[in-house]
């Protein structure tokens, strides 16, 4: 049997997976303790900028890093290509983010924890802050968001029925941050076309 597609929108030249405005989503840290960090095969994507800006606040981070995760940035670096071609942050172990840190079970982003603490200006790659939409640069200018599923998030889906809160309305400031505020707004008025 052969799944529905989901049909595909364009937003201010901007491809959207239809399921970005009709799947629901809130991350339940609670239960998942930050699996996405050390759950896969291949780091996070990150940009030549993005890889730019972790190697100007790498000093501030490398004390909250494993010895491990120190190690593999010493060998290779911040980030590597992955099967794919992609740049992604490096990994440990196969599997690990070379920024996750630990606290007791919890898993958290060395990046985002300097960043809220005030101690770096950059927060953490945007494909991170993104998640679960996965951004696909096709070439000539073209960009299509998809919905990820992934069992890691299970619980996030369920917390997002309960909530009554959809992809899009989680992932509101990374989304501006990414696109900007009009950009924003006129997916939430393509948004309101699908209740």
């Amino acid at each position: 049997m052969v799944k529905d597609i989901p049909p595909i929108l364009e937003i201010g030249g901007v491809l959207i997976s239809s399921e970005i405005l009709t799947e629901h989503f809130c991350c339940d840290y609670e239960k998942c303790k930050g699996k996405c960090c050390v759950e896969g095969d291949a780091g996070a994507p990150v940009t030549l900028e993005e890889i730019a800006c972790i190697e100007d606040v790498l000093d501030v981070v490398w004390p909250d890093l494993s010895a491990s995760a120190q190690s593999a940035i010493d060998k290779q670096g911040v980030a590597y290509s992955d099967k794919d071609g992609d740049l992604v942050t490096n990994i440990v172990r196969g599997r690990d983010c070379v920024f996750t840190c630990y606290e007791g079970e919890n898993c958290l982003c060395a990046l985002e924890r300097a960043y809220r603490n005030g101690r770096t200006q950059f927060c953490k790659p945007i494909s991170c802050s993104l998640y679960p939409i996965r951004e696909k640069n096709f070439g000539n200018g073209v960009i299509g968001l998809n919905y990820n599923r992934w069992v890691v998030c299970k619980d996030a889906v369920e917390k997002g029925k309960v909530m009554g809160v959809l992809v899009y309305q989680f992932l509101k400031e990374p989304l501006i941050r990414r696109f900007g505020e009009q950009w924003y707004a006129e997916l939430c008025d393509v948004a309101a076309l699908f209740k």
